[in-house]
């Protein structure tokens, strides 16, 4: 999921996600019934570690995507009310032409 949040593959990671958590459940679940030697121990503090640095780095990449995708929606929405704003204008007055340059002289 790192890998894919660093190459900026949203829908992969998306559903990544998904399985993500599937899987964290059922290691709960496991880790119920399951007693780990004190090598083991070690061996999954390591790697819950390296997750949960992954995990912090995937977020700092969705939020960063997410401000990217919010200022895009602004520049788009502040596009469309310029339209609004000035497109039935420029449909009444008619294409501008070298004559109206004359006769405003």
């Amino acid at each position: 999921m790192n890998e894919l949040a660093n190459a900026e593959q949203w829908a992969e990671l998306i559903d990544q996600r998904t399985s993500y958590v599937v899987l964290v459940e059922q290691l709960r679940e496991l880790d119920l019934t399951v007693s780990l030697d004190a090598t083991a121990q070690q061996r999954k503090s390591e790697l819950l570690e390296r997750i949960l640095e992954h995990d912090v780095n995937i977020r700092r990449r969705l939020v960063a995507r997410r401000d990217e995708l919010g200022k895009l929606i602004e520049v788009s929405q502040r596009q469309r009310d310029l339209h609004r704003a000035y497109a039935p204008q420029q449909g009444t007055a008619g294409p501008y032409t070298e004559d109206d340059a004359t006769r405003s002289t």
